[in-house]
């Protein structure tokens, strides 16, 4: 069998980015330009680049951000103030609290206290809320991302049998909800999960996200599925996925790299999601 065709997430990031800039400018020529409010604290230095990283998307694109940093010893209070401020201020369009924040900090009740229309993540519990009923609302940049980059491959969705290894709250979960919502049957697993490769060789489309690394094996695989690989882990000073890319590419049809596959798409949701944000205040 021929290796499997790489989904290349960089490519169609830059390609979708394209498409919002355009975006970008009609709003502004209607008076109406696009604001992002980034929060970070403490001294996480993976944080500080992911910042970075986003700040830089929004100037390539056009679209305004606010940058606010934190010692590690800050109180809550403060955050809480500044996100009330800035649910308040019309010109800001969506709010973003980088996590993870310092152990004093409560995570869930300042991400409660962004507005759910501001809450570009798509963390809130209105939004979440909302995904799972099929409602309209800001889906979690990383799951809307994952089925972008499905669809791209041209494999219809529907009526296929996906397979989701992890059901954290800001992949596993929501990504299992937007693959249903995409009329799949979908199956959840996790460290629980009894006979887990009875499951993954039935996938014909499968995510995984569960920071194991190179878990999932070329044998667990069913041959031509679609194989969305979501981690990110560290080993001999290189970057690893949660599938052994090595074995998988020679069964699976298509497969996300590590990096440059699920990665550039986040952000470029987040973009996405600021946007759409800016264009339903607009309307």
């Amino acid at each position: 069998m021929a290796k499997a065709k790489l989904i290349d997430g960089r490519l169609l990031a830059e390609t979708l980015k394209a498409e919002m800039k355009i975006r970008v400018e009609e709003l502004k020529k209607r008076g109406k330009g696009v604001t992002l409010a980034v929060i970070m604290a403490g001294d996480n230095p993976a944080s500080a680049v992911y910042v970075k990283n986003k700040i830089a998307a929004c100037e390539a694109l056009g679209i305004k951000s606010l940058s606010y940093a934190f010692g590690n010893d800050e109180k809550e209070a403060r955050l809480a103030e500044l996100i009330e401020a800035l649910n308040g201020d019309i010109s800001v369009d969506g709010i973003l609290v980088q996590l993870p924040l310092p152990k004093q900090m409560d995570e869930s009740r300042l991400l409660s206290l962004i507005k759910p229309e501001k809450d570009v993540d798509g963390f809130h519990s209105v939004n979440a809320g909302n995904l799972f009923l099929g409602r309209p609302c800001v889906p979690a940049c990383t799951p809307a991302g994952i089925i972008k980059l499905i669809k791209s491959t041209g494999v219809p969705i529907a009526g296929k049998h996906a397979v989701v290894i992890g059901r954290s709250n800001i992949v596993g979960k929501p990504v299992a909800v937007l693959l249903l919502n995409e009329n799949a049957t979908v199956t959840v697993c996790h460290s629980r999960t009894e006979g887990l490769v009875k499951h993954t060789q039935s996938a014909d489309i499968l995510v995984v996200a569960i920071g194991r690394d190179r878990f999932v094996k070329g044998d667990m695989l069913k041959p031509g599925a679609v194989v969305i690989d979501v981690g990110m882990n560290r080993a001999d000073g290189k970057l690893y996925g949660d599938v052994d890319f090595e074995s998988c590419e020679k069964v699976a049809a298509y497969i996300t790299p590590v990096p440059g596959g699920v990665g550039p798409m986040t952000i470029t949701m987040l973009m996405e999601n600021t946007i759409n944000a800016a264009a339903n205040k607009a309307n």
